[in-house]
């Protein structure tokens, strides 16, 4: 599948380039793609976000993009990601690399679409990335949806002690909210997970649970067959009627964006 609705760049940020797709105008909001790539449903949210007012970048770190893989291609980028040196998948490993490129690109594009800052929304694999983002001071909009890591430890958060320290003091220092999402029954990102944010974070850690019920029953293979539980909020399992739970935590998304970054257009 082209995506033909963004337009491509190559951003460098200490050496290391990766394509990132880019749209719309106005305060800059990162939307990581979840496992396995930038599907269709990661771009419908990113065009939502642009629609919303916003300058959006989805940033190419792992998959086929713009694609919906079969299952066993998906497993196969998961693999390949897990033993990846930018990611750290499993308890112990500490703060995934590839954050400090991220960091990187929302400082960046806080220099190109000035605002107030940047909003950050990380998806499943790259969930507790807009967490770790907060450490560039330009992130002010952080969202952590259904993080799966540790993939090994559900109450376990992907980021090293001295980074978790210092994310916590950013937040209270500046009065950030960390606004988050899960589905009650979801396997990879449990209570115990969103416990732990809970305790690091305190009252500044906004997270929200969906009734599983509430998925999409008919979600992509990959969701399906490998990720096999609800889990994509807003993403493969988002139902898109008025109304419906996963449709209200996107509108609650795009309203805290917009209060954080725009707040001027959340008084009208």
């Amino acid at each position: 599948m082209t995506i033909t609705d963004f337009s491509p760049r190559r951003v460098d940020v200490d050496g290391v380039v990766k394509t990132v797709y880019a749209a719309g105008s106005g305060p800059a909001v990162v939307v990581m793609p979840e496992m396995p790539g930038i599907s269709p449903d990661v771009l419908r949210l990113a065009r939502w976000v642009r629609d919303a007012g916003f300058t959006v970048l989805v940033p190419s770190l792992f998959g086929i993009d713009g694609a919906y893989p079969t299952a066993e291609a998906g497993e196969n980028v998961t693999r390949r990601a897990c033993v990846s040196a930018e990611f750290r998948a499993f308890a112990g490993g500490g703060t995934s690399p590839v954050t400090a490129w991220l960091r990187g690109l929302a400082r960046q594009a806080h220099a190109e679409c000035g605002g107030p800052g940047v909003g950050a929304i990380g998806l499943c694999f790259t969930g507790n990335f807009a967490l770790t983002m907060a450490l560039e001071p330009a992130v002010i909009a952080p969202v952590v949806n259904h993080p799966s890591l540790p993939l090994d430890d559900p109450a376990g958060l992907e980021i090293s002690d001295a980074d978790a320290r210092a994310v916590r003091d950013r937040i209270a220092r500046d009065g950030l909210t960390v606004l988050a999402y899960r589905f009650d029954n979801d396997r990879w990102c449990t209570g115990r997970r969103f416990a732990a944010y809970r305790a690091l974070l305190g009252d500044a850690f906004d997270g929200r649970v969906l009734p599983g019920g509430s998925a999409n029953t008919d979600p992509p293979p990959f969701f399906r067959d490998v990720v096999g539980t609800p889990h994509s909020v807003v993403t493969a399992h988002l139902v898109d009627e008025e109304g419906h739970p996963t449709l209200k935590a996107r509108d609650e998304i795009l309203a805290f964006l917009t209060h954080r970054l725009n707040p001027l257009a959340s008084s009208n």
